[in-house]
């Protein structure tokens, strides 16, 4: 991609984004090496080998771009945080879907930066990674199907006449529980418990290598908070008569031997937590039941604190790099 060397500043929202970026795609260049060293699956290593590649690509334009800006460069993650001679922590199955909850976040993250960038040589970058991360979830998504290990929303009855609510109970419906849920509702409870499947996994096998205890402890803690979100979601569904989504944990190895530092292991959870946030959010504005909105700001809440904690334990061990700050003026 080439580099626009217009002289216009970087506004904070562009500078910031670039530091993320960077960050989290030197880790998934990290995650993405390992999984390459052990897969059998054809199909799914070539669609790793596609996503290394556009997080080598990212990385390899922010640099350029800091360069030519002269701001100091993030250290982010680098071969030091990956040992690629450990065994698998996890199944060729589990490759793909964990790459189809990345490439998620992905798509979120680079369509919410798009609103707050302006520079034409940085919107173009951003534009070209929201383009090719459609591309990725597409090829994605087709391989889960043809694999038939895609996990889809339930079904829900086609509406057959026009109604309108005639009952404020459609939303305040006091100490009761309305059994039947929006479409939307139904589809944020869905999405809400597959990502929370997915961090209980990683949460289990990073709790299996990791070499610090209170990191540790850390991610048991982050198995159990999953585990308790995961049924309280359920719940809903579950009276609604629909199915929940399953667990994948049968996909994870046994293995002891750590393949990621304990510091990218803790930044990978970071992002897991950071995006789990704003999935909640999100499914509180679209909610439109008290009583689940309830459980969502409770939960939210309670992740808020779990992220907390795990931000301490990564400033204690110098592992957490400080982003672009504003002046402070009154220094």
């Amino acid at each position: 991609m080439e580099v626009n060397h217009d002289r216009i500043k970087l506004t904070a929202a562009e500078l910031s984004y670039l530091w993320a970026t960077y960050l989290a795609d030197s880790m998934s260049i990290c995650v993405f090496k390992h999984f390459l060293e052990n897969i059998e699956d054809k199909d799914i290593k070539s669609v790793i080998i596609q996503a290394k590649k556009l997080s080598e690509k990212h990385v390899n334009f922010i640099r350029e771009i800091y360069s030519i800006e002269n701001i100091q460069i993030p250290h982010g993650f680098t071969e030091a945080d990956v040992n690629l001679d450990a065994k698998r922590l996890f199944s060729d199955t589990f490759y793909l879907q964990y790459l189809h909850n990345m490439s998620k976040g992905g798509l979120a993250t680079h369509s919410r930066v798009l609103q707050n960038t302006y520079r034409a040589d940085i919107r173009s970058f951003f534009n070209a990674c929201l383009k090719e991360t459609i591309e990725l979830d597409n090829r994605i998504t087709s391989l889960l199907l043809e694999k038939g290990i895609s996990v889809r929303p339930p079904v829900i009855p086609y509406p057959e006449k026009l109604e309108f609510v005639h009952k404020q109970s459609f939303i305040l419906e006091g100490l009761g529980r309305r059994r039947v849920l929006t479409g939307t509702e139904v589809t944020n409870l869905y999405a809400n418990i597959q990502t929370n499947h997915t961090g209980f996994c990683l949460a289990m096998a990073f709790s299996q290598v990791a070499k610090n205890e209170t990191v540790r402890k850390y991610f048991l803690r982050g198995k159990e908070i999953a585990r308790k979100h995961v049924k309280a979601l359920g719940s809903y569904l579950e009276m609604a008569s629909l199915p929940t989504p399953m667990s994948s944990v049968h996909e994870v190895s046994e293995s002891t031997e750590a393949p990621f530092s304990d510091k990218l292991m803790m930044f990978h959870f970071s992002l897991m937590i950071y995006a789990g946030i704003g999935n909640y959010g999100i499914s509180i504005s679209e909610s439109q039941r008290s009583d689940l909105v309830s459980d969502y700001i409770r939960i939210n809440g309670e992740v808020l604190k779990f992220s907390e904690d795990g931000a301490n334990i990564m400033i204690a061990n110098q592992w957490l790099e400080q982003p672009p700050m504003s002046a402070d003026r009154n220094d």
